[in-house]
Parts: C-alpha cells; sequence; structure tokens
C-alpha cells in the first residue's frame, strides 16, 4: 500500500469567483466531503499547505505581473481578463496554491509520501507568464515544474496535462526546453484555441512538446488509445527522473463545459498508465494537481477514484 499525501488549506475556499461562476469554492468543498464519506480522507496523508514566495512565482512569472495582482488584495474584487476574478482574498489563495504544490513536490522528494495530491484552487495551467487567464491566477504546475529544474536539479521533468482545455501557458512556458516535456490530451477545437498537432516545441524544445487534439464527445476508449498509444511510448522515450499531472475532469461526461464522456474510472485507468511510467523510470515519484472539473459529482467521484488508484502502487 502506497502512502499517498493531501494537500488542502481553507484559504482556498476564499478565492471568490461570484455567484454563477463555474470554479468555485464548492468544487473543494464536494471533494472533501465524498473524500470523508468514502473513508478515503483517513487513508491519505494531509500534508501541510504553505505560502508560495513571490521569488518562486517568479520562477515563471513577471514581476509586473506579480504585483499587479497582489494589487488586487483587499480590494472590492476585479476581473483580470473576460472569465478570471480576483477577489479580496485571492491573491492569497493562488499564492498557497502555488506554494501547497511546491509542498506536495518536496514531500514526494524528501520519501515522507509516495505520490501526492494538490487539491488547490485556483487552478493555473492557463496562466500566462504575464497574464491571468481562464479562471487562472498563477500557473502552479509551470512553477512546480521550473522548481524541479531550478531548486532540485532534476534533468527531465514531465507533465502530463489530461484537462479538457489546452494548457496554452504551460506549453508557452517550455516550448524551447528539453528539460520539460509538455504533453497534452484535449478538446479541439475549442478554449483557448491552443494546442494544434503541429505544435512540438521550438529550439532545443523541439520534439518535447506533444499536443493530442481530440473531438468532442470522446469518452474512455478514445482517452485511453491516446495514452497507449501516444503518450506512454512518448513518455518512454523521454525517460522523465519525475511526472507531474495537470488533473483537470472537466472531459467527464457529466461536466456542464467539457463535452466530452470520460467516467470516473476513466481518470483512474489514465492516471494507472502514468503511474506505470514513473515506476518505471522515476522512483514512482507522481504529484498531481487540481485543474478543470465543474460537476461535483463529477468532480469528487473522479478524484476519489485517482487516489483508490494511487494508495494500491
Amino acid at each position: 500500500m502506497a502512502k499517498v499525501g493531501q494537500i488542502f488549506h481553507p484559504l482556498y475556499l476564499k478565492h471568490d469567483t461570484g455567484p454563477g461562476h463555474p470554479e468555485r469554492p464548492d468544487r473543494l468543498i464536494a471533494i472533501q466531503e465524498h473524500l470523508k464519506a468514502s473513508g478515503l480522507a483517513e487513508r491519505v496523508v494531509s500534508l501541510a499547505a504553505r505560502k508560495g514566495t513571490h521569488q518562486e512565482i517568479a520562477l515563471v512569472h513577471e514581476l509586473d505581473y506579480i504585483q499587479a495582482v497582489a494589487r488586487t488584495a483587499g480590494g472590492r474584487g476585479t476581473y483580470l481578463d473576460g472569465d478570471t476574478f480576483a477577489s479580496p482574498d485571492s491573491f492569497d489563495a493562488a499564492l498557497w496554491a502555488a506554494g501547497g504544490l511546491l509542498v506536495a513536490v518536496d514531500q514526494v522528494i524528501d520519501g515522507e509520501v509516495d505520490h501526492a495530491f494538490a487539491m488547490v484552487r485556483p487552478p493555473g495551467h492557463h496562466a500566462e507568464r504575464d497574464h491571468a487567464m481562464g479562471f487562472c491566477l498563477f500557473n502552479n504546475v509551470g512553477i512546480a515544474a521550473e522548481y524541479l529544474v531550478k531548486h532540485h536539479g532534476f534533468k527531465r521533468v514531465a507533465v502530463v496535462d489530461f484537462d479538457v482545455h489546452h494548457g496554452n501557458a504551460t506549453q508557452h512556458m517550455f516550448y524551447d526546453r528539453e528539460d520539460i516535456f509538455y504533453f497534452s490530451t484535449h478538446r479541439y477545437p475549442f478554449f483557448p484555441g491552443t494546442g494544434a498537432a503541429h505544435e512540438r516545441g521550438t529550439g532545443a524544445g523541439a520534439g518535447y512538446n506533444l499536443n493530442i487534439p481530440m473531438n468532442a464527445g470522446c469518452g474512455d476508449q478514445e482517452y485511453l488509445q491516446v495514452f497507449a498509444n501516444q503518450l506512454i511510448p512518448a513518455l518512454r522515450d523521454y525517460a522523465p527522473d519525475f511526472i507531474l499531472v495537470s488533473a483537470g475532469f472537466d472531459s467527464h461526461f457529466l461536466d456542464p463545459l467539457g463535452g466530452m464522456k470520460v467516467s470516473d474510472s476513466g481518470f483512474a485507468k489514465m492516471s494507472q498508465e502514468l503511474e506505470k511510467v514513473a515506476q518505471e523510470f522515476c522512483g514512482g515519484k507522481s504529484v498531481y494537481t487540481l485543474e478543470g472539473g465543474y460537476d461535483l459529482k463529477g468532480l469528487a467521484g473522479s478524484v476519489e477514484k485517482v487516489l483508490s488508484m494511487l494508495l494500491q502502487q
């Protein structure tokens, strides 16, 4: 039985996106309540989150942008783009989200847990170096990937993104890098408009960016075929020494935004394939961070299935 860590902090609930917004505090509440009801909460290790420092955020974000988000703290709330709202507590929540993921990374590296799942918000994979986008303030997984390289000295970090939306910002941050391999499977064409198959990286990063665009309506079978035929062989060729997962559950068949048909078990099976690679190349080192997923039942059930799978690795 593996030891699996979970990151959660009440401050994540204080990122108030306003009435009717799909990326709402209820998402994390639903996950936590479901994990308690299922008994899984007692089987995972609660890890204490911390606040990310400005220097850590600046690993991938421009200082002027960090300061712009900081200025929203304590204010009346403002839209940073058409659908990304910053409430008075959002800046702090975003710092703690990034810092929470870094704690998960450190705890796995130190051997305190075998795997970890950061249940954080706001999510991150759309947040570009210099602007907010798509519900995201800071790019949590991008910060963690750069932290693994700069702070821990890893040479080959894989970021796997199975959110229904392409992680535009994560791709852009590492597009010319060979030390961070970015893979995304996503609905296409769809928001944010990036993620075409021909986007493969540039310069030293040529070939280290792999997008698998998918049509609306795809479910478990199509996703697992993509993993078996494209992602897993590419990961094995890359031989990563750490795997980060942008775990978005908005391709669930119940999701109001995604238009896909993946089941709770489908997410667990995809993650299980990633864990086989982690065991083969990374000494089992993998960390998941929450991205999208907007149907509360589908989100909570899928997270439970993924955690249950991780406990068995």
